[in-house]
């Protein structure tokens, strides 16, 4: 038999965050989250997106042992902007048993019911910047920094508790080239010729810091349109900051902006950290820290996490400014891969500028839906 239960205390919180460290312990290719990130993330005193959202934290126990988690969320501010009833489910993590995925399912469809929700999606969480979806592709790819790990049975097992296709995600892994390509060259001589936009460089996190809400405003209005995107007050865009800052090599972040930190472009990105994380176990101490740098020291795979143009100036050369300019600091550091991270699959733009630069799709996720 197996009991669900909802997380109430301290304690739980805990069970619930280091589960999937149980869980995962055989699995090769599973990165540990940062703990310090976690135990910030799922306290509703210190993560300000609990104030807007409906949640439950919920566990699972089989022959007297917790096998399993699951949250549930309904994002109100969401759900009035674009007219849905819909709760998500996020975090299910469970050992290879597919009743206990199907209970814990159908105990947040039932709690989802109840708040008056018709339709329920995920894995997704919050917002899109969490990871979101279930790996149903490239289980033999590097898994990178905020994305989800999880075993090939899974995804099956959702489907078969009444889910279908809501979203596809996918990922583009490409070289960095011996030189940039033609078409970037032609575009970037043309604007430095004749165009005074400029891509500023950075090399310390002090320097970062009073780009950071002009960032993110740039990213509320490019991101509106994109599925499970939430507009960012500023007290989450600094949230976010405070969390992504100190693993951010700045020499990886350029953005095209004015004297007035107005932003029109920018392309976030960093050297792959997740062989650091994992030998660091998630943890900072004692030694975790150094594991990181170094892993980020040696990486050849540099993570594209977040860019975006101005509406008003696409298609002006910007995003080859961008790519460029990435691509000038990644072959000065030696490395020879970028991973797209997650793209919408219905997003071609994004899709042909990662094909137009030899991009393999490698990895593909899935977010998973079903009427209640």
């Amino acid at each position: 038999m197996i009991d669900v239960y909802e997380v109430k205390t301290k304690r739980d919180r805990k069970v619930f965050i280091l589960l999937p460290e149980k869980i995962h312990r055989h699995h090769a290719q599973w990165i540990h989250p940062l703990y310090i990130d976690e135990y910030e993330f799922f306290d509703p005193s210190r993560n300000p997106a609990f104030r807007n959202c409906d949640t439950i934290m919920l566990l699972s126990r089989k022959d007297g042992r917790v096998n399993g988690r699951i949250m549930g969320i309904i994002n109100h501010a969401y759900n009035a902007l674009h007219g849905e009833d819909n709760a998500r489910f996020c975090f299910l993590d469970t050992e290879n048993d597919p009743q206990t995925v199907h209970t814990l399912l159908q105990a947040v469809e039932e709690w989802a019911r109840k708040k008056g929700q018709k339709k329920i999606v995920g894995p997704l969480a919050f917002s899109e910047k969490e990871p979101q979806g279930l790996m149903i592709e490239g289980f033999d790819e590097k898994i990178v920094l905020a994305t989800h790990c999880n075993f090939e049975w899974l995804p099956q097992f959702v489907s078969n508790s009444g889910y279908g296709k809501e979203k596809d995600l996918v990922s583009y892994l490409f070289p960095v080239p011996a030189s940039n390509p033609r078409f970037i060259q032609v575009i970037n001589q043309r604007l430095e010729n004749n165009s005074h936009w400029k891509v500023s460089h950075f090399t310390n996190r002090k320097q970062l810091k009073p780009w950071v809400v002009p960032v993110f405003r740039l990213i509320n209005e490019a991101y509106k349109h994109i599925y499970g995107f939430q507009p960012l007050t500023e007290e989450e865009m600094h949230q976010y900051a405070k969390r992504y800052i100190p693993l951010l090599n700045p020499h990886f972040v350029k953005i095209i902006g004015d004297q007035d930190k107005r932003v029109y472009g920018f392309v976030i990105s960093l050297p792959e950290l997740s062989d650091g994380i994992r030998k660091a176990k998630g943890r900072l101490l004692p030694l975790g820290w150094w594991y990181i740098l170094r892993a980020s020291a040696r990486s050849k795979m540099l993570t594209l996490l977040l860019g975006a143009v101005d509406e008003q100036y696409r298609n002006k050369g910007l995003d080859a400014l961008l790519t460029a300019a990435i691509f000038d600091a990644a072959r000065k550091r030696g490395i020879t891969q970028i991973d797209s991270h997650l793209i919408l699959e219905t997003n071609w733009v994004m899709r042909a500028e990662c094909e137009r630069n030899q991009g393999r799709l490698h990895k593909r996720y899935r977010i998973f839906s079903k009427r209640l």
